[in-house]
């Protein structure tokens, strides 16, 4: 492997080429898309479905930036765990709300923010706010933390750091980032 080669990072790996498949997912997603929108698996729209996913990502290549590396099992169990944090908060949520409204303290909690990885950054803020009980968020880079308001925050050090550790440390694993790693 060269190391001087345009598809190859500082620390040695690999990034994916700038061919027709620079973006993998974009172009499953786009594939998948269309035969949800067509519904039918008729050959035309299988041919259509791998023609848009590779074409499409192609005239937008001036637009996308480069596609990064992922570790896809820590990515995949990341996505496990907030589909069941989704359930339970569904739950706490519904207790909450249909029992008495004095006990929410609603809050404004500062989530301090490990690196400045954009996709990773932007990825932890919308995992918080998918999660039930927390209403939105507010990403502030020059600050480095990323302000969420949730329902009930009787514990916001506490909530600051289970979010961290089941959301963030997943992601910057699945990134192949460390702690304070650069965009």
């Amino acid at each position: 492997m060269n190391p001087n080669s345009p598809n190859v990072n500082n620390s040695g790996k690999r990034y994916p080429s700038t061919g027709w498949f620079a973006h993998p997912v974009l172009s499953v997603l786009l594939g998948v898309s269309w035969l949800a929108l067509s519904h039918s698996l008729e050959p035309v729209h299988l041919l259509s479905a791998v023609l848009i996913g590779l074409v499409i990502p192609r005239l937008l290549r001036p637009f996308l930036t480069q596609a990064s590396v992922i570790h896809w099992p820590t990515a995949i169990r990341l996505l496990g765990v907030v589909l069941w944090d989704i359930v339970i908060s569904n739950i706490v949520v519904a207790k909450l709300v249909l029992g008495p409204l004095n006990r929410m303290q609603p809050g404004w909690i500062p989530v301090p923010l490990a690196c400045n990885h954009h996709r990773v950054n932007v990825l932890f803020a919308s995992i918080i706010t998918t999660t039930p009980g927390t209403v939105s968020a507010v990403i502030n880079e020059e600050q480095g933390v990323i302000l969420v308001h949730a329902l009930n925050c009787d514990d916001p050090a506490a909530m600051a750091a289970d979010m961290k550790n089941r959301y963030e440390a997943p992601l910057l694993r699945a990134f192949h980032l460390q702690p304070g790693s650069q965009a």
